[in-house]
């Protein structure tokens, strides 16, 4: 069995839009929280995906992936920040960095509960899109977890380092932004990165896929169904 490129779609698409929007939403709540209503005043609080999308990391690259590899992922648009209005900000923007990958963690959890309900219902045919959809959410949340929290900025990894260290080291250690995006470039192109990040993610799906009740043989079957697992 193999799912055709509609059903792919219908699997991805609710987790993916979530995952990307949640994780900005997270960063400007924490940020309100903190002291800057700038993302609150933007608008950008909302749960609407709408509100986040970025053509070219919502809409360009998913579409691409699905079609090349069966994989999704993406990106939203970045939830504006004023920093100067955080009560304390390098130490708030280190919180407010973190904010987006706990989103993500919490999400992974939920659609946990996602594949557990999937397992319990007496239908086939639910059954395999629930499991496959929650599945689909644990890994996608996992993904944008384990890959913000690399500590090269812009990723929140790298503002969460940024704010802890002093600030004489974090001057010269933010003197690495403008070259972050293309080092993390590099490091995919050349396979690097999923060396790196890819033994967490599926040690952590194995992990959370196990508390939602689900075998490692019906894990492994659902990654296949997934373009996941080969």
């Amino acid at each position: 069995m193999e799912f055709t490129l509609i059903q792919k779609i219908m699997v991805w698409i609710i987790p993916v839009l979530f995952a990307i929007t949640l994780h900005e939403v997270a960063h400007g709540w924490i940020a309100n929280l903190l002291g800057d209503p700038t993302a609150r005043m933007l608008g950008r609080l909302s749960l609407n995906p709408v509100r986040h999308i970025d053509l070219f990391g919502t809409i360009l690259i998913p579409a691409f992936l699905l079609l090349t590899t069966g994989f999704v992922f993406g990106y939203a648009k970045p939830v504006p920040v004023t920093w100067e209005n955080l009560r304390s900000p390098r130490r708030d923007m280190a919180v407010v960095a973190l904010a987006g990958p706990m989103a993500n963690l919490l999400m992974a959890l939920f659609w946990a509960l996602v594949v557990k309900a999937g397992l319990m219902i007496n239908s086939e045919m639910m059954t395999v899109f629930l499991v496959a959809t929650g599945v689909a959410g644990i890994f996608i949340n996992l993904v944008l977890m384990v890959l913000n929290l690399l500590p090269l900025p812009p990723l929140d990894g790298g503002r969460i380092v940024n704010g802890l260290l002093p600030a004489s080291v974090s001057r010269q250690y933010s003197q690495i932004e403008p070259w972050g995006l293309i080092i993390l470039v590099v490091l995919m192109v050349t396979g690097v990165l999923g060396k790196i990040i890819g033994p967490p993610i599926y040690y952590l799906l194995d992990l959370i896929s196990g508390v939602a009740g689900i075998s490692d043989a019906k894990l492994m079957a659902v990654l296949y169904l997934l373009g996941l697992y080969k």
